[in-house]
């Protein structure tokens, strides 16, 4: 029996040497947010012109109708391994944070947040409302409920580790 119908799909993408941080962000972005099996990377060196040509294979999977997710297999990623030392700290009084307003609310931490969302929080550096309602599954009442604490205490932890959004 087939769970999942998986449809294999590429990106490119083009990264100057001398980024002003739009377009790794862009990558960043886009990786955090998909599947990706395969990368393959060339450095095209043309002096000043000189960049890195990227190609993601990530595959678009979804679950048959009425399937709730049951069937799938899912991996745990080890947050201490992916994220930088100084990032994993945020992340890890984000943490924190999501533990108290879950208690607080008395519901499980991941009703608050996922561990991927308050990833995505550190990774991409969020410092507003608007990039907090972006994250992929928060929506309006998730923003209006948490997006103030967790943004007062991110505009802390930056301002602490000297990479200010």
């Amino acid at each position: 029996m087939v769970y999942y119908e998986k449809t294999m799909k590429f990106q490119f993408f083009t990264i100057p040497v001398q980024d002003n941080g739009s377009a790794t962000h862009a990558l960043n972005s886009f990786c955090s947010q998909k599947r990706i099996t395969q990368v393959e990377k060339h450095f095209i060196a043309d002096g000043q012109n000189s960049y890195w040509s990227i190609c993601l294979t990530w595959v678009d999977g979804s679950e048959p109708p009425g399937s709730n997710g049951k069937n799938r297999k899912t991996t745990q990623v080890d947050y201490k391994e992916v994220l930088n030392g100084a990032d994993f700290a945020i992340y890890s009084r984000l943490r924190e944070l999501r533990k108290q307003l879950a208690e607080a609310d008395g519901v499980p931490p991941y009703h608050v947040l996922t561990n991927e969302q308050l990833a995505r929080m550190v990774t991409d550096r969020i410092a507003t409302r608007t990039d907090f309602r972006h994250i992929e599954g928060i929506g309006d009442k998730r923003t209006e409920k948490y997006a103030d604490a967790f943004l007062e205490l991110l505009k802390h932890m930056f301002n602490q580790s000297g990479s200010v959004p």
